[in-house]
C-alpha cells in the first residue's frame, strides 16, 4: 500500500477532478501489475493495473490488489473498476480508505464481497486522505481545498509600503513556489495583486501537461482587458457587480466573468468556493495581497498556509494577511506546523489551520 501511495505521489499526479488513486497487484509474494488513475476520461488506477500484468502476460486470477481508494461502483467516464476486479478474478482487494463520492460510498466494496472477494479497508489511510485533500474537502465539505502562498520578510512583511514586493526570496523559493503551483488545479489572486503586479499566473519553473486554471477576485470588475493574467483566455473572474459592457468586452478575451454578490460591496467568498467546487475545482493556490488573504481566512475558506521567509528584516511594509485587531490572545487564529524546510537560504514553513 505504501508503495501504491508513493508511486502516486511521486512525481504528483495531477487528474481532477479525478482523485489521485494508485493501485498494485501481487500474486506470490511479486508485483504483477501496477497503475495509477488517469486524467476525467482515462482508465482509473485498477484498470492501468490490470492491463499493465495482461502486457506481462502474467495471471492476476487469485491475486491480491492493493488500492488507495475504494474501487468505484457507478457508471461515469469509465465502467466500475469493481465489475472489472471481479471479472478478473482476483482473491482480494485492500483498500486504504472508503470513497467518500455518495455515488460509491460502501457499494464497492459491496459487490466484490458480494462477488466472494476478500476486502480489507483502513490500511495507511491517513496517507491516503493526505494525498487527496483537495477531492475530500470538495466531496465531503462542498469547497476546494485552499492553500495560501506567501513570501516575506522574517517579521512578516510581503512588500514595502508603496508595494514593491520583487523580490524578497530567492530563486530557489521562487522555483518552489512554482512546484505548489503546479499541484493546484486553480491559480487565484485578488485584483489588487493584478494592478500592482500584473502576474501571469502560469507555472513555468517545471513542466505541467496543462496549466492551472487562472481566479481573479474583482469585486467592481475594474481589471484591464490587456492584463497578463487574462491571456490566452480560460480565466475566470469573480466580480460583485455586474457590468455588461465590461463582461462584453472581457468575454472577447476568453474570460468567464461570475457575478457573486457578498457583504459590503465585496464577492460572497464561501459562495465563490462553493461554485468553484460545482466546476469541479480540488485544490486552490493562492497568491494575493493582505485584504484577500485576510478576507479569505476570516470567511474560513484557507485550510493551509505554505510561507517563505526570507532572512531579512523589512519593519515597515504589507502583513500576509490583513485582519482585525484581537481583544485577547485567546482570540488568535491558531494552527498546526506541517513541515519546515530550508529552500535556499529561505525557509519554507507549512501550516495548516485547526
Amino acid at each position: 500500500m505504501r508503495y501504491a501511495i508513493e508511486m502516486v505521489n511521486e512525481p504528483p499526479s495531477h487528474v481532477a477532478p479525478n482523485p489521485r488513486v494508485g493501485c498494485v497487484i501481487v500474486r506470490d509474494g511479486r508485483i504483477i501489475g501496477q497503475g495509477s488513475t488517469r486524467p476525467p476520461g482515462g482508465n482509473h488506477a485498477e484498470i492501468e493495473a490490470l492491463d499493465d500484468a495482461a502486457r506481462k502476460e502474467c495471471e492476476v486470477k487469485g491475486a491480491t490488489v492493493y488500492v488507495t481508494l475504494e474501487p468505484c461502483a457507478h457508471h461515469g467516464r469509465t465502467a466500475p473498476c469493481a465489475d472489472a476486479l471481479i471479472r478478473a478474478g482476483v482473491s482480494r482487494v485492500v483498500a486504504a480508505m472508503t470513497d467518500p463520492d455518495p455515488r460509491v460510498s460502501g457499494e464497492g466494496f459491496s459487490r466484490l464481497m458480494a462477488a466472494g472477494i476478500d476486502v480489507i479497508s483502513g490500511v495507511l489511510e491517513n496517507e491516503a486522505r493526505e494525498m487527496n485533500l483537495g477531492f475530500l474537502s470538495r466531496i465531503e465539505h462542498g469547497r476546494p481545498w485552499v492553500r495560501l502562498k506567501a513570501a516575506a520578510s522574517l517579521d512578516g512583511r510581503t512588500a514595502l509600503p508603496g508595494g514593491q514586493s520583487q523580490w524578497i526570496t530567492s530563486p530557489a523559493a521562487r522555483d518552489d513556489g512554482h512546484i505548489w503551483r503546479a499541484r493546484a488545479d486553480a491559480i487565484l489572486t485578488g485584483i489588487g495583486t493584478v494592478e500592482s503586479d500584473d502576474p501571469q499566473l502560469t507555472v513555468r519553473a517545471v513542466e505541467v501537461s496543462s496549466q492551472p486554471r487562472r481566479i481573479v477576485v474583482d469585486s467592481r470588475l475594474r481589471i484591464s482587458p490587456d492584463a497578463q493574467v487574462l491571456a490566452g483566455g480560460g480565466t475566470w473572474v469573480f466580480c460583485a457587480q455586474p457590468d455588461p459592457g465590461k463582461t462584453a468586452l472581457l468575454k472577447e478575451k476568453g474570460t468567464d466573468i461570475i457575478v457573486m454578490p457578498g457583504k459590503n460591496g465585496g464577492v460572497d467568498l464561501p459562495a465563490m468556493m462553493a461554485e468553484l467546487a460545482r466546476r469541479e475545482i480540488n485544490k486552490v493556490h493562492v497568491e494575493a495581497g493582505a485584504i484577500l488573504n485576510g478576507a479569505l481566512v476570516q470567511a474560513g475558506c484557507v485550510d493551509e498556509l505554505l510561507v517563505y521567509l526570507a532572512p531579512s528584516l523589512m519593519d515597515e511594509g504589507h502583513s500576509i494577511c490583513r485582519l482585525p485587531a484581537l481583544a485577547s490572545l485567546d482570540d488568535q487564529i491558531r494552527m498546526q506546523f506541517r513541515d519546515i524546510a530550508m529552500i535556499g537560504p529561505d525557509l519554507r514553513v507549512i501550516a495548516r489551520l485547526e
